[in-house]
């Protein structure tokens, strides 16, 4: 059996444009021999579709659509992912998260999804009716057993969490299919794309059944699905991997674990930079293009945040949609302004000086009868940066430009940053990136030839808002801070494991803790940020704003 993956890029709710994406990738896998063609889950509707299923016609629109790619595929069966009603009699929740057979121009068979993840940046038991039945079916004298994204997660030595009782997997082996097919929206974050393909191989391994794996590319608001869709042959052997971060087709080969595919790829997956490049990247693109944006502009400080966001909207969008303003102050040194012209001449992108010393003091002398007999602080700091968010919001504003904010997780985790002033905007690209990624994706851009200046890497990170300021006056190195906070936030390790299992200072991890919990809510009136690690603030770490644990 030839199964050809359609790897797609699928927007939520966009039931037209959805439909036209899988009908030009089923004539791309039919072209190429399949037999079988498989989409990834949901496609139809786009993941993840949250409270829009609780919309009106919102169901009946998906169900419309797919009863019309039934009407259109009709020279080989395909595998759909889709929403359905739960039309049971016995009480559960709306909906289903299904695949469709379609067939012979009509919807054959559904199938349904079993797990339900309810863990980091899923809920999907919110919505769907968990399916209790056996997903499988018969093609060219072979049968086809059918898993939905969590149903292949409950495989012991893989290094997925063993959450639930029931196992599909298991199940469908002991039917004796000769395939399992697995239809996926997988969100990534560094070390995912091994991780999965770890899974498919103990699961090919252990039952001796060939796997074939179609995953979802594309983003969807803080999600970014990288694909990386792939089929293993009966000993665990991977035969076909699609590409990650585009579009892309292939056909497996069951009876002979050959392939091919369409297109190659060019993207080392082992290198962690490249694909947190090509990850933040595509999640820019598709949040900009999606929300119907031509354009964006950002703050360029001449500081390596800011520089780093202007070079992933620059190859997102093209750098001739990207405008970046200058704002110096009295505090901002001559280095920093040229950085940022310096950058934008080397990208290609616009970029304006506008001063702020005239607001900024005009500002002052309006508070001063506020202020009498108060020395000043952080208040003027942060002063200085509201004007440049106000600054940046009017351009935004007049242009129709998207804002990006240019903060990273380091600063974010901790408060360094100034709500209603840098943490302005649209979308924040780089505000998952602890800032020793940072520096690590920045190094690898200049790999080949200097992009980002090398005085913005070089120099000691400061936000210029007082005389002679730099990072370290207020925060630990970061590659100390980026350490305890990858221990307290992604493995949520109490601050005592911290200070007693690795050893670092009691004092300076309590503080970081303190830091980061006093500031969840800033973090709750930030902009959405594209998630790249395990644990990111938002949509998969939900905190509360008040409240009086410390451990």
């Amino acid at each position: 059996m030839r199964i050809g993956l359609a790897q797609i890029n699928s927007t939520v709710g966009d039931f037209p444009k959805n439909v036209k994406r899988m009908l030009a990738a089923y004539r791309e896998c039919m072209d190429q021999g399949a037999d079988l063609v498989v989409f990834p889950e949901l496609s139809l509707v786009g993941y993840p579709p949250q409270d829009l299923l609780f919309r009106s016609q919102f169901v009946e629109k998906c169900l419309q659509a797919l009863d019309h790619l039934a009407t259109e595929m009709v020279q080989v069966p395909a595998l759909i992912g889709y929403v359905d009603y739960h039309t049971s009699s016995a009480p559960g929740k709306p909906f289903r998260n299904g695949a469709a057979l379609v067939r012979n121009g009509k919807v054959e068979q559904t199938f349904f999804k079993s797990l339900l993840p309810e863990y980091d940046v899923f809920n999907e038991s919110r919505y769907f009716q968990p399916c209790d039945e056996l997903n499988h079916f018969s093609l060219n004298g072979k049968s086809v057993g059918v898993t939905i994204c969590e149903d292949i997660w409950n495989i012991e030595n893989s290094g997925a969490t063993q959450a639930y009782v029931k196992n599909p997997v298991t199940e469908l082996a002991q039917a004796n299919v000769d395939v399992i097919v697995n239809l996926s929206a997988s969100p990534f974050h560094l070390s995912k794309p091994q991780l999965r393909e770890n899974i498919l191989h103990n699961i090919a391994k252990k039952y001796e059944i060939p796997v074939v794996y179609c995953n979802a590319i594309g983003a969807n608001d803080q999600l970014i699905f990288d694909g990386h869709s792939m089929a293993l042959n009966a000993k665990g052997e991977t035969c076909l991997k699609l590409p990650g971060f585009e579009e892309a087709t292939g056909v497996f080969d069951t009876a002979t674990s050959s392939s091919q595919l369409t297109p190659p790829s060019t993207i080392d997956q082992t290198d962690e930079n490249e694909l947190l490049f090509n990850a933040l990247v595509l999640g820019t693109r598709d949040y900009i293009q999606k929300c119907g944006f031509g354009s964006v502009c950002l703050g360029l400080s001449g500081g390596i945040d800011s520089a780093l966001t202007a070079v992933i909207a620059a190859e997102a969008i093209g750098a001739e949609n990207v405008y970046g303003l200058t704002m110096p102050s009295e505090f901002s040194s001559q280095g920093s302004i040229q950085d940022s012209f310096t950058l934008a001449k080397k990208l290609g992108m616009h970029c304006q000086e506008t001063p702020i010393s005239d607001t900024f003091d005009a500002i002052k002398q309006t508070l001063a009868p506020l202020f009498q007999g108060k020395e000043e602080d952080v208040t003027e700091e942060n002063i200085q940066a509201r004007i440049r968010g106000v600054f940046n919001m009017a351009y935004s504003n007049k242009m129709g430009h998207l804002l990006l904010t240019t903060g990273n997780k380091s600063e974010l985790a901790v408060g360094y940053c100034t709500i209603y002033g840098d943490m302005c905007g649209g979308l924040a690209v780089i505000s998952d990136l602890p800032k020793t990624l940072v520096y690590s994706l920045s190094r690898w851009i200049n790999r080949s030839e200097e992009i980002i200046p090398w005085n913005t890497i070089e120099k000691p990170p400061s936000a210029e808002l007082r005389p002679d300021q730099k990072d370290q006056d207020s925060l630990p190195e970061y590659d100390t801070l980026d350490a305890i906070l990858e221990l307290y936030i992604e493995q949520q390790l109490t601050a005592q494991d911290i200070i007693d299992k690795h050893g670092f200072d009691e004092t300076l991890v309590r503080w970081i803790q303190r830091r980061v919990e006093l500031n969840e809510w800033k973090r709750q009136q930030s902009a959405p940020g594209l998630k790249v690690t395990s644990k990111a603030f938002g949509l998969g770490r939900k905190m509360p704003i008040v409240h009086k644990f410390w451990s």
